[in-house]
């Protein structure tokens, strides 16, 4: 019963023990455990019930499994290999011990130790030593109508709490002790799916499937085979054919990614002669236009050196007529005198 919440063990010394474990747990008017409270010290340790048949053994473990389980997911009295309809939140809230049978109609009822007007209390005190760290979680039943489920509350502390201290002496008014327990800094919840988260945080739980194997175990009277039993209680289900289904289609569009590359890489393949040839005559078309725009600027080429040429032969015969003319005027001086 405690050791769902240990976790590897730091230290081996006995007081200094690592993981959360049930210090305390105690009912207060639950199925037969009447007008009291009824508690049981595990201190940490592991515990083995004990009694006869019908002395409330299984009453305990389904009170420890509504303490940590939704109602719709608890088979009560499933340790004693009861059928899933035989006990109920109510037949343990108002405290059925046995069947009356009428003697006109042949209708057979349950009678109960207690009325409308007693509430039920079931409470756990988990610590971790390791770590000097306490939660205690606690739920509080009361009935309101003459059918139908109990209503209740749950609460998450994180210290030690303990029914007759914190769960009594509060008047007949449900709302003062609500109120009281909200003071002293315990966090209550309307509905389980709040309560479990914080529960699981406080108490380091990480996983939800670790407590549906805490409800599918708790109750066990025997494992008749390991691999079934793994299977069946340890293992989520799963839906091997869909999965199958599943893999098939994936292999399908892998098979057709595959094709497409193959496909690719081959028009790559055949592609890239096709891009070396278009270089090369893109290359050619380039040289091409060169020559074409060198050929074209030749006659430019040849004008201008012409030019050139023929401008030095002009100067030589410009001095040539400037020395010709030089003489003509010596000469026409000379004719003169």
């Amino acid at each position: 019963m405690t050791g769902l919440f240990s976790a590897t063990e730091l230290q081996s010394t006995e007081s200094a023990r690592s993981g959360f474990r049930l210090q305390r747990f105690q009912v207060l008017n639950w199925g037969t455990f009447d007008q009291r409270v009824w508690t049981l010290e595990l201190d940490g340790e592991n515990g083995l019930l004990t009694g006869d048949i019908g002395s409330g053994k299984s009453t305990l473990v389904d009170a420890l499994t509504t303490l940590l389980m939704p109602a719709h997911r608890v088979a009560y009295n499933k340790a004693a290999g009861a059928e899933s309809h035989e006990r109920d939140l109510r037949s343990y809230v108002l405290g059925y011990y046995k069947s009356e049978r009428n003697e006109g109609s042949g209708a057979s009822r349950p009678v109960a130790l207690r009325g409308m007007s007693n509430y039920s209390v079931i409470l756990g005190v988990f610590a971790n030593e390791g770590y000097d760290e306490t939660v205690t979680l606690a739920q509080v039943f009361s009935m309101r109508h003459d059918s139908g489920q109990p209503e209740r509350f749950f609460t998450v502390t994180d210290r030690a709490l303990d029914i007759p201290a914190d769960f009594a002496d509060f008047g007949t008014d449900l709302r003062a002790l609500r109120k009281r327990l909200t003071a002293s800094g315990t966090r209550i919840h309307e509905h389980f799916p709040e309560y479990g988260r914080d529960y699981r945080r406080s108490l380091a739980v990480r996983s939800e499937q670790a407590m549906e194997l805490f409800h599918q175990t708790v109750s066990m009277k025997a494992v008749g085979n390991l691999n079934d039993f793994v299977r069946d209680h340890m293992l989520e289900p799963f839906d091997s054919s869909g999965w199958v289904d599943t893999m098939v289609a994936h292999f399908e569009d892998l098979t057709a990614a595959h094709d497409a590359v193959v496909l690719a890489r081959r028009q790559l393949d055949e592609l890239t002669p096709m891009l070396a040839d278009h270089d090369r005559y893109t290359s050619h078309v380039a040289m091409s236009e060169e020559l074409k725009e060198r050929r074209s600027a030749l006659r430019y080429y040849f004008a201008q050196r012409r030019v050139d040429l023929l401008g030095v032969g002009l100067d030589t015969y410009n001095r040539d007529l400037a020395a010709t003319r030089s003489a003509l005027d010596a000469t026409e001086r000379d004719l003169a005198d």
